[in-house]
């Protein structure tokens, strides 16, 4: 169904009163994470820039605000068989940890070229993995046969509200301690955190603009916000692994089409640049995936001269041989 207005009707669109709702439920489970300045980086984009580090956060990214609230949310009997999600890594070890925190059984779908070190912490929280070829196999399809079989309850790493809602937290710890915003960018992959940032930044903020980002070779979400309606794609390849969709969520899109006023594309060169600021200038790790939505303004994408700009950094696992790998080429 690509009609958002049908999606709007059939599916159930979360609101702010959802995240703040998510917000009591994760409340002492999920790190309110810091929020970090850099006279350096403010100078390179002639403003004044709040970075949300959520590359701090549990689990090493932000999606364990959305997996929390997601099975904090299923009632007794729903839990008794289990979850079972599909992703290539953030979502996979956020839903394996939050599972083992709440003592619910987790299956997780992922792809066998899935980073080393995402696969072994999604293993290390205790999930069952299922393996697929994600140039071939269709997970979602994967997935939902697994949860039927085994009664489980499929909790999709962005399409869902509960996920949506715990998602969008974090842009709400955001302005709750800066302020009002001008700018708030966020990265874009299948849209949980765009679509739940942009409830919390309306709510809040409502005349700062909302900016999402995504890799240059996977712009289905700028095509989708052009057209107006979501656009598939194939997957596409980008060291972004996180932001690797073929569309955007029916609900996410339903929330960020009348919400987000602009989506743009960074490249793979500039990702890598923009890990190397934060390794050097301050001294944090940020997986290339979650440094999309910086690298549109460290590297002049997205000029936003005088602006307060609160960022997103929406994780930090990447492992070390694959970081120096990065940061070694040139």
């Amino acid at each position: 169904m690509n009609d958002t207005s049908s999606a709007s009707a059939s599916l159930r669109i979360p609101t702010f009163e959802d995240v703040q709702a998510a917000r009591q439920r994760i409340s002492g489970a999920a790190h309110r994470t810091p929020v970090l300045t850099s006279r350096t980086a403010d100078g390179m984009a002639a403003a004044s820039l709040f970075f949300k580090a959520e590359n701090l956060q549990r689990a090493g990214a932000f999606k364990f605000r959305g997996a929390y609230n997601a099975i904090a949310a299923l009632d007794e009997s729903s839990r008794r068989n289990g979850v079972v999600a599909f992703s290539s890594g953030n979502h996979a070890q956020a839903l394996a940890y939050a599972a083992k925190l709440q003592g619910v059984p987790a299956t997780i779908v992922m792809p066998t070229d899935a980073p080393e070190i995402k696969i072994a912490a999604t293993k290390a929280y205790g999930a069952e993995i299922h393996f697929y070829d994600r140039y071939t196999e269709d997970r979602e399809e994967i997935s939902r046969r697994l949860a039927a079989e085994r009664g489980a309850v499929l909790v999709p790493p962005f399409d869902h509200p509960d996920v949506i809602a715990g998602q969008g937290t974090a842009a709400l710890e955001l302005i709750e301690e800066v302020g009002e915003l001008d700018l708030l960018v966020v990265p874009l992959g299948g849209g949980g955190l765009l679509a739940g940032s942009a409830l919390s930044a309306r709510a809040l903020s409502p005349a700062c603009r909302i900016i999402g980002v995504e890799p240059e070779a996977g712009n289905d979400g700028q095509q989708s916000l052009k057209k107006g309606e979501i656009v598939r794609i194939p997957a596409p390849k980008s060291i972004a692994d996180g932001a690797i969709v073929t569309h955007i969520g029916e609900r996410n899109f339903a929330i960020l089409k009348p919400t987000v006023d602009e989506i743009v594309t960074v490249t793979d060169p500039q990702l890598v640049e923009t890990m190397r600021f934060f390794a050097e200038r301050m001294k944090i790790i940020v997986e290339p995936t979650g440094c999309l939505a910086a690298a549109a303004i460290l590297q002049g994408v997205l000029p936003c001269p005088g602006a307060r700009a609160g960022i997103l950094l929406s994780g930090g696992n990447v492992d070390l041989k694959t970081f120096n790998a990065l940061l070694s080429a040139r």
